[in-house]
């Protein structure tokens, strides 16, 4: 049976947790217009059983044991420019945003959405690759709101200031490290500071950060 797009979406789900990906495929299954044909828990069994699937959309977790979802989007890209990854994850880091469009994901979702939000995702990846998801709508030539720092980049400066490891401020803000470190990286990129003590020393400069 088909749904809205006229056919049935075959998809692929990658993430290390059992009981998500469970859940999600569950969840997915229940949609007439969808059918989960394959999952994996790692970035190897992902592009191997990308190769021997081919699902019409990947719905890829960033945070993966190997190598992380991104690298995998890549890998992926360079072997199959075609392919449509939806990005499915935790991390709402917009240098992870960044960082997956530029790798030529079709779309980003959190985990945080609605139901009804990742099935129009699942369905702009698979019809038109480009749109970006994460709760509203970002296009690739859209503002994602300029170079000023988030909140949340604001106080990972501010972490940063202290000497914090990106593992401590991970721990700290209730964030996985990697998220903590994309963080840090944006941080970097907008203030344009090649280290973390030039990031602080701007932070200063630009009245972020206050002695």
């Amino acid at each position: 049976m088909s749904g809205r797009t006229g056919r049935t979406i075959r998809l692929m789900l990658v993430d290390d947790h059992p009981v998500m990906r469970a859940g999600l495929a569950n969840l997915l299954s229940g949609e007439p217009e969808f059918s989960v044909i394959a999952q994996a828990s790692d970035a190897r069994a992902a592009l191997a059983g990308w190769r021997e699937h081919r699902p019409d959309v990947l719905l890829l977790d960033i945070s993966l044991p190997d190598i992380d979802g991104i690298e995998v989007l890549r890998q992926l890209k360079s072997e199959e420019p075609q392919a449509r990854v939806l990005m499915l994850t935790s991390s709402e880091a917009k240098e992870d945003l960044r960082q997956s469009l530029a790798a030529g994901a079709a779309g980003y979702v959190t985990k945080s959405v609605d139901p009804d939000v990742l099935f129009a995702a699942i369905r702009s990846a698979f019809e038109k690759p480009g749109v970006i998801e994460q709760g509203g709508l970002f296009r690739p030539d859209g503002d994602e709101g300029g170079e000023a720092l988030s909140p949340r980049e604001q106080e990972v400066l501010n972490l940063l200031r202290q000497g914090f490891s990106n593992g401590e401020i991970g721990k700290l803000l209730g964030v996985s490290r990697r998220t903590a470190r994309a963080h840090v990286s944006a941080i970097l990129r907008k203030l344009g500071a090649s280290a973390r003590t030039e990031a602080v020393t701007r932070g200063f400069e630009k009245g972020i950060l206050k002695i």
